[in-house]
């Protein structure tokens, strides 16, 4: 009988640990995101006459072939770099859709840096006046600028990239490529991964560090419940537009770990994610600290699931504004 009560108690005990634990995460780690201030809702470009314009809607029809986001935080080094290699790929596709249209989007997300300026130079000197570039006040959050920046696209697809350049720009080729053929009633998702090269040619050049935190991260993802995709971190994601209404608006993330519960919410709406083999190679100057943000994300994805499983957050089942 004894026995029998100090089981019970402990279970009673740990019970209460994990009921606590659990309200600690939900109450300290869940995001939430801020509105955006007016001056966020406006960008610049090289127009002559309205250098600065109103952002448009992602609930707006499309008036461009694709949508090209680029979260950037204190990138003045790097961004040059996917400038010109975006550059290189449009001018390329022109030749052979002289009709293709497209938007760059660069969301600075709050830098101390020139990070605006070497864009605005950039699109100057080679006349890119499909160059858009937005500036948050106060920095959100690589997530928080990635959907800031779709949430005002106006493209039939949307892509988002890291300001880094790791991957090569033309492997969206592939990624249209790929959503073409897996769409299911026009939304779909394709994700550039960087696990996939035993599938195809491409080439994966990244430290034995980093390989390992992947792997660890990825068994940590499976066992919160996102399944069957091998790479979730990968800076290089395509959205059909039906697909992006759907998930966008329902985003609460806005820190690293915001990949993991797009994939989420696209599984909830029922949307394919095909995954398909990308070229990258690490880049020097990333802004991750190994451990800390390491410790952060595992917190963050704990909190994600536990809002969604204990109905903290609401799914809209359809599209909105």
């Amino acid at each position: 009988m004894l026995t029998v009560e100090i089981l019970v108690s402990a279970a009673l005990g740990l019970a209460t640990v994990l009921a606590v634990c659990t309200g600690l995460v939900v109450r300290f780690k869940s995001p939430q995101p801020r509105q955006r201030e007016e001056s966020e809702n406006y960008f610049l470009c090289i127009d002559e006459k309205h250098e600065r314009q109103r952002l448009g809607s992602l609930s707006d029809e499309p008036t461009v072939d694709l949508s090209i986001i680029v979260p950037a935080y204190n990138e003045e080094e790097r961004l040059p770099v996917l400038l010109k290699d975006i550059r290189e790929y449009v001018t390329a596709r022109r030749q052979s859709e002289p009709k293709f249209s497209y938007e760059l989007i660069i969301m600075d997300d709050g830098s101390r840096d020139k990070t605006v300026d070497v864009a605005m130079d950039f699109a100057r000197t080679h006349k890119m006046r499909e160059l858009k570039a937005v500036r948050h006040v106060i920095n959100r959050g690589k997530g928080g600028a990635v959907t800031q920046g779709i949430m005002c696209s106006l493209g039939r697809y949307i892509m988002f990239c890291d300001a880094d350049g790791a991957t090569r720009f033309s492997d969206i080729d592939a990624l249209l490529a790929q959503a073409k053929k897996s769409a299911i009633e026009g939304r779909v998702v394709a994700i550039g991964s960087r696990n996939n090269q035993a599938l195809s040619d491409t080439v994966v050049e990244r430290s034995h560090v980093r390989a390992f935190l992947q792997w660890g991260f990825h068994t940590y993802v499976t066992i919160l419940g996102v399944r069957g995709v091998r790479d979730t971190q990968c800076g290089f994601k395509l959205f059909s537009r039906e697909a992006a209404r759907r998930i966008f608006p329902n985003m609460h993330v806005e820190r690293f770990i915001f990949d993991v519960e797009i994939l989420l919410l696209a599984r909830y709406h029922h949307i394919p994610v095909a995954e398909v083999p990308v070229n990258w190679h690490e880049v020097a100057g990333s802004k991750m600290s190994i451990v800390r943000d390491s410790i952060q994300m595992a917190l963050d994805l704990l909190a994600v699931r536990l809002n969604y499983m204990l109905g903290n957050w609401k799914v809209s089942q359809t599209a909105k504004d």
